[in-house]
């Protein structure tokens, strides 16, 4: 009993539990019984005290691995020589590939050097044909020449025969002046004709072989310039969906044509509600991509980029090209070519004399570079980058979502037909 006093104890119980034991429930006994084969913590028996379980991370064994059958190696052994038979098969591949690159290369250096060769040869023809036009220009004039010139030698020759004549009978006696007179008096003054002001190099022709030349030049160079970037020339079709209601789209997806009534189609979100704009169908969303817009047949338009959270809305300048964090452009208006983004503008100085033909837009999207080119002369309409931004608050590293492209057709000034056409050109377009 003495025994049950002092596991109780040990174990917190009460004192008033142990001086009456009577009290004590029967669970209560139950387990002050099954206490009696608890082993005390001042016990000084030798083993080893465990209050809680052993954990089953514990309690589970790490056998130990069992050595590799003779059977197992051999199999091993042939799943390493198909892996390496197939590892040197994917080596020999790579290396076959990288030998065909190279060849592949030189093949395409040499169908770009004979291109090249053949305007080379080109050039060389027609710059031979005008020398050749040329040099037969002045073996013409200097023939001409040389008859005027034997003419006038000739009369010289009869004048100075003359003065020898008159010399010889000044010193004669006057019957052998008299017998000469007659000789004497045959040579008149000679004038010179007027066509002899005519015989000269034809300038005129030359001019305009120069312009011409000039303008063949300037064409070159733009047409190199724009073959470079129709190497990422994108096809652009547009997004029905986002085209205002007057707006009709052609029948290829590629041209925009506005109507004085509206469509009966029915409206979606995206769709632009009260600016008559529309959007491309495929964004830009990395590398280098590059399309063109005729505009001729428009007299006021603008065309862009814009992310697709620009607003579709209302008439809030969130909703218009270039008047926004969004959306960049260039835009003609009464007349004037101006660039836009965040509702500020700069005059394009890059505009030749005239209207524009088509509109060029190259997209350099990791650099966060935006061009729109005049591309019949390939002049820079205007640049938009990180490094250029005299006017534009707005400096982007880079272009942080899709980039769509976009037109919109403006309202012309009074006393002019609304503008009427807009087209993304194909690749094949001159």
């Amino acid at each position: 009993m003495a025994e049950k006093d002092r596991l109780f104890q040990g174990n917190g119980g009460s004192a008033e539990l142990q001086s009456d034991p009577g009290v004590l429930s029967t669970g209560m006994q139950s387990l002050l019984q099954d206490g009696l084969s608890f082993t005390p913590l001042d016990s000084t028996d030798q083993r080893v005290v465990q209050p809680f379980p052993r954990s089953p991370k514990l309690q589970r064994g790490v056998p130990k691995a069992a050595p590799p059958t003779q059977e197992q190696l051999r199999q091993k052994l042939e799943e390493l020589q198909v892996e390496k038979s197939r590892t040197g098969a994917h080596i020999r591949s790579l290396k076959k590939r990288k030998a065909d690159l190279s060849r592949s290369t030189e093949m395409m250096k040499q169908q770009a050097r004979e291109h090249f060769e053949n305007m080379h040869s080109v050039l060389k023809q027609d710059e031979c044909q005008v020398l050749e036009s040329l040099e037969l220009d002045l073996r013409l004039t200097r023939t001409k020449l040389d008859h005027v010139l034997k003419d006038w030698e000739q009369h010289q020759d009869q004048v100075c025969k003359s003065i020898t004549c008159i010399d010889r009978n000044l010193k004669n006696s006057p019957q052998s002046a008299v017998e000469q007179k007659v000789n004497c008096e045959n040579i008149s003054p000679k004038k010179p004709h007027e066509s002899e002001q005519e015989i000269k190099l034809n300038k005129e022709r030359f001019e305009k072989l120069l312009k011409t030349l000039s303008s063949i030049s300037k064409t070159l160079k733009a047409q190199l310039q724009r073959k470079t970037l129709l190497l990422d020339f994108a096809s652009i079709l547009i997004d029905k969906q986002t085209c205002h209601n007057q707006i009709t789209v052609t029948s290829e997806g590629r041209g925009l044509s506005f109507s004085s009534s509206a469509s009966s189609i029915a409206e979606s979100p995206l769709q632009f509600d009260k600016v008559c704009c529309a959007l491309g169908s495929r964004p830009v969303t990395m590398g280098q991509s590059y399309w063109e817009v005729d505009v001729s047949c428009c007299s006021s338009w603008a065309v862009g980029v814009a992310y697709a959270r620009m607003e579709r809305k209302g008439r809030d300048k969130g909703a218009k090209l270039g008047r926004n964090r969004n959306s960049w452009c260039v835009e003609l208006r009464d007349g004037n070519l101006s660039a836009w983004h965040n509702d500020r503008h700069v005059a394009c100085q890059g505009m030749a004399s005239g209207l524009l033909g088509r509109v060029g837009v190259f997209v350099n999207y990791e650099k966060g570079q935006l061009t729109f080119y005049d591309a019949d002369s390939m002049l820079v309409l205007q640049k938009f980058s990180a490094a250029v931004m005299p006017v534009f608050d707005r400096v982007h590293h880079q272009f942080m979502e899709p980039l769509y492209p976009a037109v919109c057709f403006l309202k012309p000034p009074e006393k002019q037909i609304w503008p009427n056409h807009i087209e993304f050109c194909q690749l094949n377009s001159p």
